[in-house]
């Protein structure tokens, strides 16, 4: 049976052409052939692409690639709807380069191959390929590794396009020949300019009033093809429609849900986030981020955990409270379940973002785990050991034992580490909440080991 010729749409090898940019951007041009709004406002030129004036603009990094004539393999790195697919296909007009296509979602290693068997065809014929890779993370290890000797040895230049962090997602053998470009997701700006370049390519303006107008940019959130969507369903209204305000348009349209993956990058970004407001003494910020998690989906236990580990690492004695207010938190949302138990770990949330902040027990206990490594089995010295035999009192356990209690301060100054080892200063309290008591109490029994030191033989 003959080989199927690929169909227009297709690229040379049969993987569908990708789906129509990334509709971030439109060109100033009039309007084009029907279809998706997203897919007729696409970017003619890599000026008219918005939002990435950081990569394209007269200083930009690829800009200057592209002036030298020096196009690099590349990895685009940046959320959904904000020019990736886009800007690899101008890149290729631009360079004089042949566009290929492929979608880690649908490829496979036959696929690659033949994408590779192209590729050196044309570049026996004098034309160089740009090999446009959309979801490359998701290729697994072994079909990273295929990449390698096609870019080595320049058959094609390699453009590979993901949402994911290419230091986790990517082999380091992949990254190191490539060069990674950090998309932004589109400001408040980017996103007006292209509601004004839809206005355009309509002819007439978008029914909603001024607030409305900044909604619908919110609701994208930084996704160009999903604002555009968006537009393109208030283009569809009944011509002369009323202009909708802010309650009218959110009950027509629904928001963008907020970028969130429990197993993935964002899930550590925001805890991160949480956990450094928190150690900066910002409730507003934590609360905040602490909500974003929860809408995101976040299991509240994950999070009533950290809070508990914060309670101790960087709260620590300087509100000793903080860690059974934790439990208590912990406690009440396993009672209450969702969403109610929710304000009991916000409540957790505010007073730890509140409390006096002290990293003193967190450093001693790394210290403490760091010398006991060091000094191996010593031995406690024997005046502090129990003696329940006789052949142990011979050998002088608990002898000259000072029971603290019977001393007039309450505190005997014996040494309790192993014998021949120095007194080691482990911890340091901080002059932040309680534990500036702690810390003036802690002074005091030194200066008093140090008298009972200087009264002995």
């Amino acid at each position: 049976m003959p080989p199927r010729r690929p169909a227009a749409d297709q690229d040379l090898f049969g993987a569908p052409e990708p789906p129509p940019i990334s509709a971030q951007e439109a060109p100033a041009g009039g309007p084009r052939t029907r279809g998706p709004l997203a897919d007729r406002l696409r970017p003619r030129t890599l000026s008219e692409v918005v939002g990435q004036n950081h990569l394209l603009g007269p200083q930009g990094a690829l800009r200057r690639m592209l002036d030298r004539g020096a196009l690099a393999s590349l990895i685009l790195w940046g959320p959904p709807g904000v020019g990736k697919t886009t800007i690899a296909r101008l890149l290729a007009e631009e360079a004089g380069l042949r566009f290929s296509a492929l979608s880690a979602v649908f490829s496979g290693v036959a696929d690659l191959k033949r994408a590779f068997d192209e590729s050196r065809m044309r570049r026996q014929n004098g034309q160089g390929t740009l090999l446009f890779v959309d979801e490359i993370h998701r290729f697994n290890r072994a079909q990273q590794d295929g990449f390698l000797p096609v870019v080595e040895d320049g058959t094609v230049v390699l453009v590979g396009a993901t949402t994911e962090n290419p230091s986790f997602a990517l082999n380091g053998a992949l990254l190191s020949r490539c060069q990674v470009m950090v998309l932004k997701r589109l400001d408040d700006a980017a996103l007006e300019l292209l509601l004004t370049r839809a206005e355009g390519e309509s002819g007439h303006p978008l029914p909603v009033d001024v607030p409305a107008r900044a909604t619908l940019r919110a609701m994208a959130d930084g996704d160009g093809r999903y604002l555009l969507n968006l537009a393109e369903q208030l283009q569809s209204l009944p011509e002369g429609t009323r202009p909708l305000d802010v309650a009218g348009l959110s009950s027509l349209l629904a928001k963008r849900a907020a970028l969130y993956d429990k197993d993935r990058e964002e899930h550590y970004n925001l805890i991160s986030a949480l956990h450094k407001s928190l150690r900066g003494s910002d409730p507003d910020a934590a609360l905040y981020w602490f909500a974003r998690m929860i809408k995101g989906g976040e299991d509240p236990r994950y999070i009533a955990r950290r809070l508990a580990r914060f309670a101790s690492e960087d709260v620590g004695a300087a509100d000793p409270a903080s860690l059974t207010l934790a439990l208590a938190a912990w406690e009440s949302y396993e009672r209450l379940g969702s969403p109610e138990g929710e304000l009991a770990l916000a409540q957790l949330v505010l007073h730890l973002a509140s409390a006096p902040k002290s990293n003193a027990a967190y450093t001693a206990w790394k210290a403490a785990q760091v010398l006991a490594t060091e000094t191996g089995s010593l031995m406690p010295p024997p005046n502090i050991l129990n003696a329940p035999t006789k052949l142990m009192k011979s050998l002088g356990y608990g002898r000259d034992y000072a029971y603290d209690h019977d001393t007039e301060e309450g505190f005997s100054g014996a040494n309790y580490f192993p014998e021949g080892m120095e007194r080691t200063r482990l911890y340091r309290p901080t002059e932040r909440g309680a534990e500036a008591r702690v810390a003036r109490h802690l002074e005091r029994l030194e200066a008093l080991r140090e008298e009972i030191r200087a009264e002995k033989p």
